[in-house]
């Protein structure tokens, strides 16, 4: 794997900012536009035409998702027998920042923009499969931008059979068992919703209230923990179809209803 101050074609690497079991993420400077890029670089011991599909994959998407909640890809390609993926960097992921403190305010303006990116995924018919506080990035203005479709799949029929890949945490019990659904994302963000909340995130067998329900009953109100349960329902059925449906029923909740303080 690339070394720091190691060139791969116009990118002068920096520094490995995470490692994941199919890739690592570098901080790199692109030498010909002058700006700081995040280089996603699939690792070559583990790589296969499979694994480079999902690269391929992840690559097709982003370019059919333009949206501000979505990270773009600004470039693909094969250098120096690496498969590279350059995309905007960003200053940390929401992971990071949920371990400082935050304002109820700041946390349902990352939920509204972490259901708007969900919602347009959705509306494109394209399942993430690994909704995570990792995979939301954070840019100036405390943007949020969901990014990593390497385990996208593209909805063509219900019931369809496919990858159990994901995070452990967030896995719905349904896609652990090779079934992901429009209703696997929205129970993996429901999780990272209450996450944000409460601080807590909730475990097998996801009986409710999870742990933290008393931090999150002191600030948000019950129509909007209400919301959440029913995105958090163990049966997929008994969810949201898909964050599209789940976005409106937020949006419908008065702003006097969502939250007990800033």
């Amino acid at each position: 794997m690339p070394r720091a101050r190691q060139t791969l074609g116009k990118y002068r690497i920096e520094k490995r900012l995470a490692v994941g079991p199919r890739a690592s993420v570098y901080r790199a400077y692109d030498t010909i536009h002058g700006t700081w890029v995040a280089l996603k670089i699939a690792d070559p011991a583990v790589i296969s035409e499979a694994f480079l599909e999902d690269f391929r994959r992840e690559a097709r998407l982003s370019v059919k998702m333009e949206h501000p909640n979505v990270l773009p890809i600004q470039n693909a390609c094969f250098l120096d027998g690496l498969f590279v993926i350059a995309m905007p960097l960003g200053h940390e992921t929401l992971a990071d920042r949920m371990t400082r403190r935050m304002s109820t305010r700041l946390a349902l303006d990352f939920t509204r923009q972490a259901l708007a990116a969900l919602a347009h995924a959705h509306s494109r018919n394209i399942i993430h499969c690994d909704v995570k506080p990792d995979n939301f990035i954070l840019f100036d203005d405390n943007r949020l931008k969901l990014t990593d479709f390497g385990f996208s799949k593209v909805m063509v029929r219900p019931g369809q059979k496919g990858s159990g890949s994901g995070t452990v945490g967030y896995l719905a019990p349904e896609q652990a068992l090779g079934r992901p659904m429009f209703q696997s994302d929205v129970f993996a963000l429901s999780l990272m919703i209450y996450e944000l909340f409460s601080g807590s995130l909730p475990e097998w067998p996801f009986q409710w209230p999870p742990p933290g329900y008393s931090r999150i009953r002191g600030k948000l109100r019950p129509k909007v923990l209400r919301w959440l349960r029913k995105g958090m329902e163990y049966k997929p059925q008994a969810r949201y179809r898909n964050a599209v449906a789940m976005e409106r029923a937020f949006d419908e909740i008065p702003l006097k209803l969502v939250a007990r303080r800033g």
